[in-house]
């Protein structure tokens, strides 16, 4: 893989695989010693995460390769190196990725953001069902973090939605008593040949963040990630909230994916980026450039 081969990073797994069997406690011990950002923006008021929730839903693809997600040394030098790279805030994850990191000493000074809701597992019969089987707000606060993340889809013919957008709304409710951001990624979704499909028509798109954004208790520390889509403008006048977007699937086109981005960064609610598996197993395999890419293009 191009910046960096994984023989050093096997070298940390070993030592994280006899730390988790031997001292578990030091996942909170490190926790407890890392160095806190002092605020959730920079001074450029903008804010860059890179995303690696993916492997608890299952979903191990990243573009033409099935598998990329499944090898966890592969995984953490990849983020490890792009947590390195100027420009980058932080990390969304769930807590055996986020754990990982935290023993590798590589999220000091990084915003951390907890995934919350990873059990509508893609490709299964239950998948609008999104449990919360991941953090909760309690642990959040109790590990230092900054925020929790969840994925709210709309399925107008599954009566599951009902039980994920309550989930949710208790979700936010709890995250603000705390003062923690709630990071909702709302979609209306539809099955289609057994598959939950996101519709990323504008339409649909302004339906979802509308419902997205009266979620619990108080809206104070919601903020939104969406995806790019047709007349961003129109769309993101749905609501006053915050607003990260995300990098969705991995783009044989690089290039027109940050395009996308560049236009959308100019609206005044957008301030950053959340994006996984486009950075992390780009094409070319070249993390360091299409990370400092992204970079340039938001901080232009």
């Amino acid at each position: 893989m191009t910046n960096h081969g994984t023989a050093p990073m096997r070298d940390d797994l070993r030592a994280i695989l006899d730390v988790r069997a031997r001292r578990p406690q030091a996942i909170a011990e490190a926790a407890a010693a890392r160095r806190r950002r002092a605020a959730l923006l920079g001074d450029d008021n903008k804010l860059f995460i890179i995303a690696a929730d993916h492997p608890a839903r299952g979903a191990l693809r990243a573009g033409d390769r099935p598998m990329a997600m499944a090898d966890r040394a592969d995984l953490l030098e990849r983020m490890s190196l792009a947590l390195r790279r100027p420009g980058v805030d932080g990390v969304l994850g769930t807590a055996d990725v986020i754990e990982d990191l935290l023993l590798l000493g590589a999220l000091d000074d990084k915003v951390v953001v907890g995934s919350m809701n990873r059990g509508g597992l893609a490709g299964t019969a239950f998948e609008i069902d999104d449990r919360f089987t991941g953090y909760d707000a309690a642990a959040i606060t109790r590990m230092g973090f900054d925020g929790g993340k969840m994925l709210f889809r709309i399925d107008p013919e599954d009566p599951a939605t009902a039980r994920t957008m309550e989930s949710c709304a208790r979700a936010v409710s709890d995250l603000a008593a705390h003062g923690l951001m709630a990071l909702v990624e709302p979609f209306v979704s539809h099955r289609s040949d057994g598959r939950v499909r996101n519709d990323l028509s504008p339409e649909a798109v302004t339906r979802s963040i509308a419902v997205a954004s009266g979620l619990g208790t108080t809206s104070a520390y919601t903020w939104l990630k969406v995806p790019v889509v047709d007349d961003m403008k129109r769309v993101l006048a749905a609501s006053t909230l915050p607003v990260l977007l995300l990098g969705g699937e991995v783009s044989a086109n690089l290039d027109a994916a940050f395009d996308g981005w560049r236009k959308a960064l100019q609206m005044p609610s957008v301030h950053g980026l959340v994006v996984g598996r486009t950075l992390l197993f780009p094409p070319g395999d070249d993390v360091v450039g299409a990370v400092d890419g992204a970079v340039s293009l938001m901080r232009e």
